[in-house]
């Protein structure tokens, strides 16, 4: 499996002869970076806001996913739950976390969250194992870390901090690395990668990768 991030909470996840993910495609005009050309087989949407939600630089024809709910695409299982937006309020758009089954390596996108889930949405998610977190979005740190604390990954990939293409009022990635007791930038890799079935860490260990163009 690789794991390669295009800036903002837009991921592509792909693994051989399984189905390609990309993640919240973003409006690169209110977001920054540069716009986005990509490919893919599923397309999943966490809320519909410009960060999240331009699926027109998404090509060939993928199964979008915008909701709640239990699929089964080209080989990979997803199980998507609704964590904010129970209220009617413009203020709390509706955010739908999804986690992906590729031969039993689960990786969850949090999207935009704001509040920490019930213990049984937890439940619902199954056995994290890499989660992709938006470190500088609309959840406080400590409440974020909460968050992990009950997902208990093995690998937190940050996302939707601020950078230097970005264009919107982000935290900054090192706030987020110092409550994990990182005092120094650790290495950035061009995107994460593990063999099926392959060893992952015991200890949650946090993965920073750099920005793709595409």
């Amino acid at each position: 499996m690789e794991i390669t991030w295009y800036g903002h909470a837009c991921f592509r996840i792909t693994e051989r002869g399984l189905a390609t993910v990309v993640t919240d495609p973003y409006d690169s005009k209110v977001i920054g970076y540069e716009p986005l050309k990509l490919k893919a087989d599923i397309l999943t949407i966490s809320q519909d806001t410009p960060g999240h939600n331009n699926i027109s630089t998404v090509k060939g024809e993928p199964y979008t996913i915008t909701a709640p709910g239990e699929f089964e695409i080209g080989g990979v299982f997803i199980a998507a739950v609704q964590t904010n937006g129970h209220s009617k309020k413009e203020t709390d758009p509706r955010n739908t976390l999804f986690v992906f089954d590729y031969n039993n390596i689960t990786v969850a996108h949090l999207g935009n969250i704001n509040r920490v889930p019930s213990q049984s949405e937890i439940e619902a998610l199954g056995n994290v194992k890499i989660a992709l977190v938006p470190v500088g979005g609309s959840l406080a740190t400590e409440k974020l870390s909460e968050v992990l604390s009950m997902l208990e990954p093995n690998i937190i990939i940050p996302m939707m901090y601020k950078t230097s293409g970005s264009q919107t009022n982000l935290d900054v990635l090192s706030d987020f690395l110092k409550t994990r007791g990182i005092d120094k930038q650790p290495d950035v890799q061009q995107s994460y990668q593990i063999k099926s079935g392959g060893g992952l860490p015991e200890e949650t260990k946090v993965v920073v990768l750099e920005y793709q163009h595409t």
